[in-house]
């Protein structure tokens, strides 16, 4: 099992995408019409600071996140924040400052702060906007993330299943609905070294707009053609895209959320995933018996209030297996809620020191509610659990996966 941290952090800047060395029409081919910006263009940046390590058993800690914030904090306020990037960060005078490049180098100035630890950075993910984000991996590998929106009406069925066969597997579904889709499309290079684009503009933008104009506003089972002997679920339309955009560009993955909470994600190899995200809210004291009160209170802060504080929790259970073409599922969907649900039932409004055996002998911190929460889940899930989140707040995130 991989256990990982994440901080978020924000900041604003400018930036101007654009290669000196090549002319205006190299540039609006490679950037698109924001290249333009003579001045530069503005963000509101997220970076999310990701570690992996060995959790403390005397503090239920990977890392203090308090340090991530503090140490990673001041590497984004010098070099980043209320930044012109091109003419404030020497490290973009060479190369452009796109959304990879400054993830690459947001991990590469924030590594060598922990070094002292034997928690490890080992991921920088960062958003730009709702469209687009990039993560750079501890193994030299980049990812460039591009979001895009389409609204279509669906029935949920296969015509693979008798309608007997559809109506007991897809239930009200079965009837003619609509869903506003959100997907996100993950190109990869294994070795990224900042200097060659990951993806190009006119590519993207030319692939983006022959994919929506192929699935907006229309009815999936009966507009589609690609679709006509396909099962209309989510998992079999992530799959659909998957197939589409990676015969104009090569794709790592696609990311389909039909809502907000709940998602399939299609890979290479036929491989599919099935996500769906669930509140709990709960109370907790973080305390370490094995510490002296001063100890606590030093290495705790706020959180060691003796009367306790809470958080609106947010799990986020991704479920994998054998795709199953027929019907074009992965899983029971409502397995899938129930088993979360059951999961999360004995902690929702309780006191997770007080009121539950759990944290008896082990401080409830994040690292620990989530490997707490994992066997619950999986076990209800046939042990097909292959990745499970936990926010405690907005910026701190706690993630399991299996490997």
């Amino acid at each position: 099992m991989l256990l990982t941290v994440s901080k978020r952090l924000e900041f604003s800047a400018s930036r101007r995408l654009r290669v000196a060395q090549w002319s205006n029409a190299e540039n609006l081919s490679a950037f698109g019409p924001e290249t333009n910006a003579r001045f530069g263009s503005g963000r509101n940046y997220v970076a999310h600071f990701v570690f992996t390590g060995p959790v403390d058993p005397t503090t239920g800690m990977l890392i203090n996140i308090s340090e991530i914030k503090d140490r990673a904090g001041k590497i984004v306020r010098a070099g980043f924040d209320h930044k012109f990037l091109n003419e404030d960060n020497s490290a973009f005078r060479d190369v452009p400052p796109t959304a990879e490049n400054i993830a690459r180098q947001l991990y590469l100035d924030v590594t060598p702060l922990f070094s002292d630890g034997e928690a490890k950075l080992c991921a920088c993910h960062l958003t730009e906007s709702s469209e687009r984000s990039a993560t750079y991996y501890a193994t030299g590998v980049s990812e460039a993330n591009y979001w895009f929106e389409f609204s279509a009406a669906r029935r949920t069925m296969s015509p693979h299943l008798s309608a007997e066969e559809n109506a007991r597997l897809f239930g009200p579904a079965t009837s003619t609905h609509g869903h506003n889709y959100r997907a996100r499309l993950t190109f990869r290079s294994e070795r990224f070294d900042g200097k060659e684009l990951l993806v190009r503009y006119d590519a993207i933008d030319a692939c983006l707009r022959a994919v929506r104009a192929e699935l907006d506003h229309r009815n999936l089972n009966e507009d589609v053609i690609g679709l006509k002997d396909r099962p209309i679920t989510t998992e079999s339309l992530a799959r659909y895209i998957y197939e589409r955009v990676n015969t104009m560009m090569p794709l790592n993955r696609v990311r389909l959320h039909e809502r907000d909470d709940f998602f399939a994600e299609a890979w290479g190899d036929k491989i599919v995933f099935l996500g769906l995200q669930m509140p709990f809210h709960a109370a907790h004291r973080l305390h370490a018996a094995a510490l002296s009160d001063a100890e606590n209170s030093k290495l705790y802060g706020k959180c060691n209030n003796p009367r306790g504080h809470g958080h609106g929790y947010l799990t986020e259970a991704t479920e994998g297996g054998e795709y199953d073409v027929r019907s074009g599922t992965l899983c029971d969907f409502v397995a899938l809620k129930n088993g979360i649900a059951e999961s999360l039932d004995p902690w929702r409004d309780r006191h997770l020191d007080l009121e539950t055996e759990d944290f008896r002998d082990t401080p409830s911190t994040g690292e620990n509610i989530v490997r707490a929460l994992w066997p619950k889940i999986d076990n209800r899930l046939g042990q097909r659990l292959v990745r499970l989140r936990l926010w405690e707040t907005a910026n701190n995130r706690f993630t399991l996966r299996r490997t």
